[in-house]
């Protein structure tokens, strides 16, 4: 059976009401490093040390935005998601891997865009800063891990 992770739950859950959830009517700016960001944990198939936090809007709706960071010489596994992810690298050098097509290193400027349902992996690669990626959803935010852990 294949499991399902939301981040959206659990961001609502370690987003304790921030005001990263609710923009309402106020411009605002968020910078990877700002203190004031709620990191929480990322679904259990990707790695321990994988964190989120929801820059904008509502996970569990549509039109959300997160950073999500990942420590270099890891990788997240096989995956898919059901949005649409329009992405921007901040930092490190993040290898991406959509099935079925050539990887792209993503450096820091770099912009991507995945879509939704297609299969791919990620990974921070060694050596280097951690892996801080913008990530804008069209639906919400979710994970499904696939069979392929070897990709």
């Amino acid at each position: 059976m294949r499991k399902v992770f939301e981040f959206a739950l659990a961001g609502l859950l370690f987003m304790g009401g921030s005001a990263a959830v609710v923009a309402g009517d106020q411009s605002f700016t968020w910078s990877a490093d700002d203190p004031e960001l709620d990191w929480g944990p990322c679904p259990e198939f990707l790695p321990d040390d994988c964190r989120i936090a929801v820059l904008q809007g509502d996970p569990a709706g549509h039109n959300a935005d997160i950073f999500f960071r990942l420590q270099p010489g890891t990788m997240a596994a096989h995956h898919w998601h059901t949005s649409a992810e329009r992405m921007v690298l901040v930092s490190g050098e993040m290898e991406v891997d959509y099935d079925g097509q050539d990887p792209e290193v993503l450096t820091p400027g770099t912009y991507a865009y995945g879509p939704a349902r297609l299969p791919h992996t990620a990974s921070c690669r060694a050596g280097g800063d951690p892996c801080v990626l913008f990530i804008a959803f069209e639906e919400p935010v979710d994970a499904v891990p696939t069979e392929a852990h070897d990709h």
